[in-house]
């Protein structure tokens, strides 16, 4: 009870009260006076607050799109199967027999094809595929750019490497487009702006009704066989997906058998438009190969990871070091550290770490085989890439 009749009753504490109330008292009561501060301080909201959550935070930061990837599973489902169509073939075996396989008649005449592409800097890949193609193709036709699909200049490589295509030159339609060079623009919308570009000049190229219409990306090959199958069968369905043989840096890295988004189609006037997403439900089985970030130089990776749609995938600075990619070419492991892009957890979890070695050079494309000292980095055993 105090003198002039008014009472307190809140409770003290007596370290406090001594310690923070006498702040003279000296070094002996340091420990206490920060005792007294932290009074009422949850410490361990603290260290939550302090430690576990910038580090976690660095975490989504250097892993979030691999967390984002490996839980796919979530909010994502598979699309709907193809229906796959059984591929037929064997030497020496007649094309009636081989149309009669697939449930197809057989033509008088063989069908024109068409091999359209769009261009960037894959120059190994487009000789290996145009050798493949040749015997059966009617007219190659190839777009390039003077831009990347993210804005990059780049010089016309094709024109610059010409030479070295002199056998289609007879059956080529080539042209060239400038890029619109628009910064922070989706790089997607660049590729569909390419796209319809060659739309255009596939039909200077002069395809008509019921050609056949090649659309895949340069390391999308479809076999020369198969080729010459859809070009002499009768009843094939107007749109056909292609399943090829799935490659990573070279022959020696077997994927899979998933690559799909190739596809052949009986041209349509007026219908048909140059795309490179699912457009039907049929597919037919060991149709070729895909052989992807195939490059002879390192330079050539680093260019492509800039390059292409997927640029978000190039992170940090150090995924283009020249030994990093290196080192990861003959690992056979993800030049973008990613998890599989895959739809369920049990195919992801299958896919992870290094690819297995292919130690099969056996079924490859014929121009490949014919030129084995010249493109030795896409054989099993020879994962050395040049720096120049």
């Amino acid at each position: 009870m105090m003198a002039d009749g008014y009472s307190s009753s809140k409770k003290t504490d007596d370290i406090c009260e001594e310690v923070c109330g006498q702040g003279h008292r000296g070094a002996l009561f340091s420990m206490s006076r920060i005792r007294c501060i932290l009074k009422g301080i949850d410490l361990r909201a603290l260290i939550l607050f302090l430690v576990i959550i910038p580090i976690c935070s660095l975490g989504i930061y250097i892993h979030g799109q691999k967390i984002t990837y490996f839980l796919r599973p979530l909010w994502d489902k598979p699309p709907k199967p193809f229906n796959e169509i059984t591929h037929y073939y064997s030497e020496n075996v007649t094309m009636e027999e081989l149309c009669k396989f697939h449930g197809w008649g057989i033509r008088d005449y063989p069908r024109r094809v068409f091999d359209a592409v769009l261009f960037n800097n894959e120059v190994d890949m487009l000789l290996i595929r145009w050798k493949e193609l040749h015997p059966y193709v009617t007219q190659f036709v190839l777009l390039e750019s003077n831009s990347t699909f993210t804005g990059i200049p780049k010089p016309f490589l094709f024109r610059i490497h010409r030479d070295k295509f002199k056998f289609v030159e007879p059956r080529l339609t080539y042209g060239t487009i400038g890029g619109r060079f628009k910064k922070g623009e989706n790089p997607f919308v660049e590729e569909a702006y390419q796209r319809v570009a060659l739309d255009h000049l596939i039909r200077l190229a002069g395809i008509d009704e019921d050609d056949l219409l090649i659309m895949s990306d340069v390391d999308e090959i479809p076999s020369r066989h198969t080729v010459n199958l859809l070009r002499w069968c009768d009843e094939i369905p107007p749109i056909l997906h292609l399943r090829l043989k799935n490659y990573l840096y070279s022959f020696e890295f077997k994927v899979d058998d998933n690559s799909w988004r190739a596809s052949v189609h009986k041209y349509q006037p007026g219908k048909t438009r140059y795309a490179h997403f699912r457009q039907t439900d049929y597919i037919l089985s060991d149709a070729g190969w895909h052989c992807s970030f195939c490059f002879r130089y390192i330079h050539e990776f680093i260019f492509k990871m800039k390059a292409y749609s997927h640029t978000d995938r190039v992170r940090f600075p150090h995924y283009l070091n020249p030994q990093r990619i290196q080192d990861i070419i003959c690992k056979g492991t993800n030049l973008f550290d990613m998890f599989p892009e895959e739809y369920t957890f049990r195919d992801i979890i299958g896919k992870l770490g290094p690819i297995p070695r292919s130690y099969s050079a056996v079924h490859l494309p014929i121009y490949l085989m014919q030129n084995g000292d010249k493109y030795k980095y896409l054989f099993p055993g020879h994962c050395r890439r040049e720096s120049g």
